[in-house]
């Protein structure tokens, strides 16, 4: 079955629910249901819509922003794809690579950081993109957490119902 997005009462994403789970917090009145899918839920008294879209109905912090910067999520936010060749790899092919090189004075940050195949790596070395006519193909930043999260989770493709509700960075 398909997973319920949960929205903040500012109506800003939180999380990624099991169908189960969104029906008890509607059945608890924590949540307001925003959007739903076609499928019925049966149960031994009632039928209900499955619910796609759900809100909070009281605020709560959330911190989705702070992405923890690392080797897999870099992975995933480039989709194990090779930023310079534009090949997907296994993990263990690839490598982790600096466009503006730390030897000149490059940062380790999401904006300077895209994945590359072993080979584009030795090729681009430590030089700088415009010194080997080697650039990335989508230019990085800071992925969303709400995403990361999705991608985890295995949900390439969020659904149709969640599209107005989620921003996703290229």
């Amino acid at each position: 079955m398909e997973r319920t997005l949960l929205l903040n009462a500012t109506f800003e994403p939180v999380s990624i629910l099991s169908w189960k789970k969104a029906i008890t917090m509607v059945h608890l009145g924590k949540v307001e249901v925003i959007r739903e899918y076609d499928r019925e839920i049966k149960g031994v008294k009632v039928k209900i819509r499955q619910p796609a879209v759900i809100r909070l109905l009281k605020f709560i912090k959330n911190n989705h922003s702070n992405v923890k910067f690392s080797r897999k999520n870099i992975f995933l936010r480039d989709n194990y794809t090779c930023q310079y060749c534009g090949k997907k790899f296994d993990p263990k092919e690839l490598t982790c690579d600096h466009i503006i090189p730390r030897s000149k004075g490059g940062v380790t940050e999401w904006t300077n950081i895209v994945t590359s195949c072993i080979k584009c790596n030795l090729k681009k070395g430590n030089k700088l993109p415009e010194e080997v006519d080697m650039y990335p193909k989508k230019r990085p930043s800071r992925p969303n957490g709400l995403y990361i999260f999705m991608l985890h989770l295995g949900i390439k493709t969020p659904p149709e119902h969640w599209r107005d509700f989620i921003f996703m960075r290229d």
